[in-house]
This record gives C-alpha cells, sequence and structure tokens, in this order.
C-alpha cells in the first residue's frame, strides 16, 4: 500500500478531531454563559469540561496530525483540512442545531470535489 493510501486514514481522523474541537469549545462557550475580556470568567471558561475536552481534542489531532505528515508530503496532506468544513457542518447541524443553507450545502460540495482532485493527483508518487 503507498504512503498516500495509508496517511489518508490518520488525516481523516485529524480532520475529525479538529471538528470535534470545535464543536466541544462551542458547547463550553455555551455551557459558560459566553466570553468575557477578564480573567476570572476567562479562568472559569478554562475549568469547564467542554473547553476541556475541545483542547484535548486539538492535541490528540496534532499528534494524529504528525502521524499522517511522517507519510506524505505536507502539500498532499494539507489540502485535506478542508473536508474539516464539511464535518463541521454536519457536526454544527447534529449536535449544536446550527441551520444549513442550500448555498452552503453547495460550496461544501464544490469543497468536496477539490480534495478528490487533490488526492487523485497522489496516485503515481
Amino acid at each position: 500500500m503507498s504512503p498516500n493510501l495509508k496517511a489518508i486514514p490518520l488525516i481523516v481522523l485529524g480532520v475529525l478531531l479538529n471538528a470535534a474541537a470545535q464543536i466541544c469549545l462551542k458547547k463550553g462557550l455555551q455551557a459558560a454563559g459566553g466570553m468575557q475580556l477578564a480573567v476570572g470568567p476567562l479562568f472559569r471558561l478554562m475549568l469547564e469540561p467542554w473547553v476541556i475536552a475541545g483542547l484535548a481534542c486539538y492535541a490528540v489531532s496534532v499528534v494524529v496530525w504528525l502521524g499522517a505528515l511522517s507519510l506524505v508530503q505536507v502539500n498532499y496532506a494539507y489540502p485535506f483540512l478542508a473536508l474539516g468544513f464539511i464535518a463541521n457542518a454536519l457536526m454544527a447541524r447534529a449536535f449544536l442545531g446550527e441551520a444549513m443553507t442550500p448555498l452552503r450545502w453547495v460550496a461544501l460540495a464544490v469543497i468536496v470535489v477539490g480534495v478528490g482532485l487533490q488526492a487523485l493527483s497522489g496516485r503515481g508518487e
């Protein structure tokens, strides 16, 4: 199996962890009542379980991303991060109840096509 194919599960996992981090951070902000630029509220925000979960997802995603980069070139792996737009949209709809307009769905479809073309361009290297 080529390194590009071996890296795809790591890349996708990294993207999903990054998207999960965004959802957790948003839920943490909601639970804390929003963001205030003062020491006390910021400290409480950093202790919010959802925020901690979001930061943990980010940390794990970095480790997973390093594993992917150990297998492939950055210019192959990086465009896959655009899949985060799709993961975020689906997770935000499912877990936060956020709406998606038809135009946004079209835009996400364009992103999928672009990432697919990028992935295909790595074949034969």
